[in-house]
């Protein structure tokens, strides 16, 4: 009897030890998942672009979705159901979406308040302003995904208009010119090829658009993804430098026209509804104008004093050109975290990360963990509730909590944000207005369910 109650003694407590633990596993995430959604309502405005909406009624709480998200948290598991708890990390993989077994996430976006500084567009991407078209992150949606599909698209329409449009037998008149040689414009010139139109590319810096102003290596996420003429990124994991390489692959081809370092200046519709696209090397003129410019524009500038010395700066490409010297970054988001841990590797660089809220809450978990450990180890400072006032030859002068602080200083880096180019648009009389893109997104979703995004890392 007595080897009996040991017997149930030792298996019930094989079992229940387990059992113990996970439930509080499960208790501890749920209290985590909490923590984290609080967090987001008392930090963030909420997601500003596609993002997934989970249908409780029908989620089963299989975890599938919250083990496949790759912004780290983005969503969390709550009394049993997938919830969007850092709703402000989320940049619209929809990865969520596909993993769900049975259909309760679908992509959705923000309400149309947030996108009330959007350009109107049609659903084939067209602006106010016959045959001026926007595709890609300037309409809205930034995967790299939807810029080469609106690239495409654009072309397509503009491919069926063609004839139309060619009535008047202007001599030195493009069919389209495509402004832009990022993902969209790469995607709508090649588009041109295949559609024998006569184009243009103009690109105002090199192409890649926004890949290029990357950090030296830095890493984005692919799937595959097929661009026009049958030219196709297999890739899983490849760096910046593994991007731009393939995109300079695809533009050395044949019949691939981009002029780059050609700044686009002025865009005007004349009375023969053509286009006159005035840049720094003179003017071109066009039948259909497509702008794939992104939205980043100029870099978001203080306006203190100093902020105009050549050692102040809005973009880092190679951290390892600075070593030995006292370095500010300036920012809460990733590109500012990411600058401030790449410069704090460099050999005796002293780096200092100023922030003027008190916790950096719309940094991708992984960035917050590699943060956390540059703090702990030394190699970098982190000064929150701090604003820059001025900055010197030899110094930065920080307000901290209403005291000034100065700092020995030799660069200065600010992630500020980029200032869009909503003047630029208007002077063309293209109308802005709110628009709910949730549309568009399953649209797009929809069209390739097996093709995965390019994601860009941004802040």
């Amino acid at each position: 009897m007595s080897d009996t109650w040991l017997f149930y003694g030792v298996y019930g407590f094989t079992l229940l030890l387990p059992l113990t633990l996970y439930l509080r596993w499960l208790v501890d995430r749920e209290r985590r998942a909490r923590e984290a959604a609080a967090k987001g309502e008392l930090f963030s405005d909420g997601p500003r672009g596609q993002h997934p909406h989970i249908d409780v009624s029908n989620c089963i709480g299989c975890q599938g979705c919250t083990s496949v998200c790759p912004e780290g948290g983005v969503l969390g598991m709550v009394g049993g159901k997938a919830a969007v708890v850092k709703p402000h990390n989320c940049i619209g993989h929809g990865l969520c979406a596909e993993a769900c077994p049975v259909g309760a996430i679908r992509l959705v976006t923000a309400s149309p308040a947030l996108s009330a500084k959007l350009p109107c567009l049609t659903p084939e991407y067209e602006t106010n302003v016959a045959n001026l078209f926007i595709a890609g992150e300037l309409g809205g949606l930034a995967l790299i995904k939807n810029a080469v599909h609106q690239g495409r698209e654009c072309i397509d329409t503009i491919a069926r208009r063609i004839a139309a449009l060619r009535q008047q037998q202007q001599l030195d008149i493009y069919d389209v010119i495509i402004v832009g040689a990022g993902p969209a414009g790469i995607s709508a010139s090649l588009r041109a090829i295949e559609r024998k139109l006569n184009y243009l590319t103009l690109e105002r810096e090199t192409i890649g658009g926004t890949v290029s102003k990357y950090p030296r290596q830095k890493l984005v996420m692919t799937s595959p993804i097929e661009f026009p003429l049958n030219i196709s990124l297999k890739k899983m994991q490849l760096s910046k430098e593994n991007l731009l390489a393939f995109w300079k692959t695809i533009t050395n081809r044949d019949g691939f026209h981009v002029q780059t370092n050609e700044t686009v200046e002025r865009i005007q519709k004349l009375d023969d509804d053509t286009f006159t696209v005035a840049t720094n090397n003179g003017e071109h003129r066009s039948r259909a104008v497509i702008l794939a410019m992104g939205r980043s524009g100029t870099p978001q500038k203080l306006g203190i004093l100093g902020e105009n010395l050549p050692k102040v700066m809005y973009r880092l490409l190679e951290a390892d050109h600075y070593t030995n010297k006292d370095i500010l970054v300036v920012g809460g988001g990733d590109s500012a975290v990411e600058a401030a841990m790449g410069l704090a590797l460099q050999k005796g660089n002293r780096v200092t990360l100023s922030y003027r809220r008190d916790s950096f809450s719309r940094i991708k978990e992984r960035n917050s963990k590699r943060l956390q450990d540059s703090v702990r180890a030394g190699k970098l400072r982190v000064i929150l509730r701090s604003v820059p006032v001025e900055f010197t030859e030899t110094a930065a002068v920080l307000d901290v909590d209403g005291i000034r602080q100065e700092l020995p200083n030799d660069f200065v880096w600010i992630f500020a944000g980029g200032v869009a180019p909503n003047d630029f648009l208007k002077s063309m009389g293209i109308q802005f207005g709110a628009r709910d893109l949730t549309l568009e997104v399953v649209q797009e979703a929809s069209q390739a369910p097996d093709e995965r995004s390019v994601i860009l890392s941004t802040s």
